[in-house]
């Protein structure tokens, strides 16, 4: 049988594995013969000494042969804990070459986003977002890859990387189609579960048929390989023994060979039975037995190194092990030797690694439990005194036996929040959980289990919960801290739609107070939740307990100014006058902006407040002031690097603003943004359909009725509805959805069960819910008695209401109920309310209208005209298409005007 060589630059290790590596130097042509092609993502899948290790280090001198610039990383099963740690490794050696200012000005408005995670400069206070740090990571790398072209990254043992590298790579790889780079990523199956498992499984589908998946070597390769390395005299006996004792694994076959020529032991078959003794030396006891043969202080200068993971370097080994350097360095040199240690390809921060993971596996499992723990907690004070900080060193402290430690305890709350500082904080949680076990005394326990509740709110709220009601109580929380634990308890409930159990906690705490600051507080966040929850169940009263409250405020304060806001959006959704409504909304301003501690990026309300604040705004025709906020709240969580929940909300409402004031491809554009960024975070959660249901309205008006069912098909905009009030009212939108494409009888329920929860909430503004102009018109034709009482109620709240924009709306809705000259005397009367509106697509909407029933060519032009510049598609249509029913001149599209 033909015995199958590897290349001539290739190692021993890469035996039969000339189609992985053809396929590695193909990527890399394709990647230096156009920097504008696509990336590409190579995945190698193996077990453990199969060759992946040599495989990237065949990648490496490929594309160092080709000019590529290479970054390298790798996972650590010790390491797994540390966030950012194999991002980290890629660009830290690239980014600390550059001066601090070169750094900051390739990063842009990432530095101080991602900055802190790569460990480049000091984390700011508060926690950072770790969707943000994750986008900042991808920013960072992009950015870097353009200036670094061609540039290949190498990460190995990837089931081993952290958690927070996984959640960047599964973005970057998202990527690759806008950036020429090439990411090859070895791992072994299995191994993880849970979000790990998921992330290297969305990193698999990534590569698509890129994954390979490498196999034990054949029985001739094998014997190629022992006669490579023995001489040719090797008999078949001996060769088929070799394979037989290691399975065809190929870090296996060449340890066992060097063994062999080390033994000087004759290649033949009368030596192959003791093939099986040679290998057990190469592994697992029989490699501790040979460390131990290279005496005392080689072995614990090994344990050492295995404690330490990463970054070995012979002074920290040192210390740990408890050498003198000069015994470490003597040391070091024998594990090389013998093929335990090694130095770094490429050099990094430490001196030595292990030549295999497997032999690092094997050198941390010898080490005896107890000695173990102590050499962890000797780990973590040799870390902490390098000034590598104690969230490095926490994985140490993670180890350390449980003593109740009070000095270990305060260790961990300072890792978690240096952890949350950069945006880890499964991390964090893992510190606070550690911190627990300890346990703390117990003054401080009930501030370790509101720490953990605070890490834990978006990740886990059903978790939070427990946490945080264990830390009420016991005691320890007192005063701000107390109510801040509350708040944030009924924040997890909201997130684990549980919010009639939340009003409930707030409700009762409050009922502890005496009145003051703290009750107030407490009783303006019952009010918010109430405020935001779209069942029937509310206290009985809540509007009018809310009015008489808000009565006695002055906006001394943000408690007061928050009850102030939230007397405003009552006021707005109840339809009570619009003027006042402003007024209480103006009153909790501070020289006409957002008081200090009531910012978007203030933790102590909460997003739900200053979003209650800009709609009533926007539905009160003060679109210049909810504008103002919506693009503030954009600017805040950009600029703070938070691209989660609450960025995705930011475009929601920013595209809601930009949709009220008539401004539709804009408006579109935010939306589409606001439910990629959603995607991410989740479907189903409040945020999401908020994107969802304003881009429906958005196409709607735009008259893009396929598109828009597309849309509602493809995101679930369907029953059931979220328990949190979405704005404008999804019944309402979905009803007028279902009409525009002809279900009428579906339409017309909707559009009655939007009417049913309407009345249930007292919901009666005519704009923010405007079930009764869509149903008037479905029931114009089969119900014109129903139809009328509609529309005269619906002019009746209109005026209560005030605006231009809601009376205009019913007077468009009643012209549209009669016929002849009072049909044109309405349609005029809407042009003039909605003429003096900001709300551009109503005007729009009301010429095209008023021009058809009075035939009017100038009307229609004018109506046309304003169709146009708000990218009302569908009016644009109806327009001209009025004006050719006319007998006037074809009109056409504006130059630039394209039409969806």
């Amino acid at each position: 049988m033909t015995e199958v060589r590897p290349t001539t630059a290739a190692s021993a290790s890469l035996w039969e594995r000339e189609r992985e590596v053809a396929a590695i130097a193909e990527a890399v042509e394709t990647l230096c013969a156009d920097r504008s092609s696509s990336g590409h993502l190579l995945v190698l899948r193996g077990e453990a000494g199969f060759g992946k290790t040599a495989l990237l280090a065949e990648t490496r001198r490929i594309a160092e042969s080709r000019g590529c610039a290479v970054w390298s990383a790798r996972g650590g099963e010790t390491l797994r804990s540390v966030p950012f740690n194999v991002v980290r490794q890629l660009l830290q050696p690239t980014l600390l070459s550059l001066h601090p200012e070169e750094a900051r000005e390739y990063l842009g408005d990432w530095y101080d986003i991602a900055g802190p995670a790569l460990g480049i400069m000091e984390p700011g206070e508060g926690h950072a977002d770790p969707q943000g740090v994750c986008d900042g990571l991808v920013a960072a790398v992009t950015r870097l890859a353009r200036r670094d072209y061609p540039l290949v990254l190498l990460i190995d043992d990837a089931h081993w990387a952290d958690q927070e590298t996984l959640r960047w790579l599964v973005a970057f790889v998202e990527r690759l189609d806008e950036l020429s780079v090439l990411v090859v990523v070895a791992r072994r199956p299995g191994e993880v579960k849970g979000d790990a498992a998921r992330h290297l499984d969305a990193i698999g589908a990534a590569a698509g048929r890129a994954v390979t998946s490498l196999s034990a070597l054949t029985p001739p390769a094998v014997a190629g390989l022992t006669r490579a390395t023995l001489g040719p005299h090797a008999d078949a006996a001996f060769c088929r023994e070799v394979w037989a004792v290691t399975d065809g694994n190929p870090y296996e076959t060449v340890e066992l060979l060097a063994k062999v020529r080390d033994s000087e032991l004759e290649a033949s078959e009368s030596s192959a039975g003791e093939l099986r003794a040679l290998n057990r030396a190469a592994r697992g006891g029989g490699l501790v037995d040979r460390l131990e043969k290279l005496g005392v202080d080689a072995t614990k200068f090994a344990m050492a190194a295995a404690i330490l993971g990463a970054d070995i370097s012979v002074d920290q080994a040192a210390l740990l092990a408890g050498l003198g350097r000069d015994d470490a360095a003597r040391c070091a040199e024998l594990l090389r030797n013998a093929r335990i240690l090694t130095e770094p390809v490429p050099a990094g921060d430490g001196d030595l690694e292990f030549v295999h993971p497997l032999i690092a596996s094997a050198v941390y499992d010898s080490i005896p439990g107890g000695l173990r723990t102590a050499m962890h907690g000797i780990a973590a004070q040799v870390v902490t005194d390098a000034g590598k900080g104690l969230a490095a060193a926490s994985r140490h402290l993670l180890q350390v036996h449980a003593e109740g430690d009070e000095e270990l305890v305060e260790q961990l709350r300072e890792a978690a929040r240096e952890h949350l500082a950069v945006g880890a904080p499964d991390a964090a949680r893992r510190c606070l959980e550690r911190a627990l076990s300890e346990p703390p005394a117990p003054e401080v326990h009930a501030h370790v289990l509101y720490e953990l509740g605070c890490a834990t709110l978006l990740t886990a709220p059903a978790r939070t919960i427990d946490h945080l009601r264990t830390a009420l109580a016991m005691p320890g929380l007192d005063g701000t801290e107390r109510v801040d634990a509350v708040y944030r308890l009924s924040q997890a409930l909201l997130h684990n739609d549980q919010l009639e159990e939340a009003v409930r906690t707030v409700e009762a705490e409050a009922a502890r107070h005496a009145p003051g600051p703290a009750r107030l507080r407490l009783q303006a966040v019952q009010f918010m939740w109430e405020g935001v929850h779209a069942g029937e169940a509310t206290t009985p009263r809540r509007s009018e307990r809310l009015a008489e409250l808000a009565l006695t405020c002055t906006g001394r304060d943000n408690a007061e100014r928050a009850l102030l806001i939230l007397r405003g959006f009552d006021a707005m959704t109840h339809g009570e006058n619009a003027e006042e409504v402003a007024e209480f909304c103006d009153r909790a301003l501070v020289n006409g902006g957002l008081a200090p501690g009531l910012g978007w990026t203030d933790q102590e309300w909460g997003i739900e407040l200053l979003m209650m604040l800009a709609s009533s705004y926007a539905y009160t025709d003060r679109l210049d002031r909810a504008d103002a906020l919506f693009n503030e709240a954009l600017r805040a969580y950009t600029s703070a690097g938070w691209s989660g929940g609450h960025l995705a909300l930011a475009h929601a409402y920013l595209g809601l603003g930009l949709r009220r004031r008539g401004r539709l491809k804009e408006a579109e554009e935010s939306l589409r943004e606001s439910l990629r960024v959603a995607e991410r975070v989740g479907r189903g959660l409040p945020l999401y359909w908020s994107a969802t249901c304003n881009l429906v309205d958005t196409l709607l008006a735009r008259g893009h009725v396929a598109e828009a069912w597309e849309t509602a098909e493809q995101y679930g905009f369907a029953p059931p509805y979220p328990s949190t009030i979405v704005l404008p009212d999804p019944r309402s939108v979905r009803g007028r959805l279902l009409l525009a494409v002809g279900r009428v009888k579906d339409g017309i329920n909707e559009l009655e069960a939007a009417e049913k929860a309407a009345a249930a909430r007292g919901h009666l503004n005519p704009v923010m819910v405007p079930w009764a102009v869509e149903l008037a018109r479905a029931l114009a034709t089969e119900d014109p008695d129903r139809a009328n009482r509609l529309v005269s109620e619906a002019r009746r709240q209109a005026e209560r209401f005030g605006t231009d924009t809601a009376i205009g709306e019913a007077l468009r809705c009643a012209a549209a109920l009669e016929t002849g000259q009072r049909a044109v005397r309405l349609a005029q009367q809407a042009v003039t309310f909605l003429e003096s509106s900001p709300c551009l697509y109503e005007h729009a909407a009301a010429r095209v209208e008023y021009g058809i029933l009075s035939r009017s060519v100038s009307e229609l032009g004018r109506g046309l005209s304003l169709a146009r510049s708000c990218g009302a598609d569908g009016l644009v249509d109806k327009a001209q298409q009025a004006l050719r029913g006319m007998g006037a001149p074809q009109v056409g599209l504006v130059p630039g005007q394209t039409r969806r």
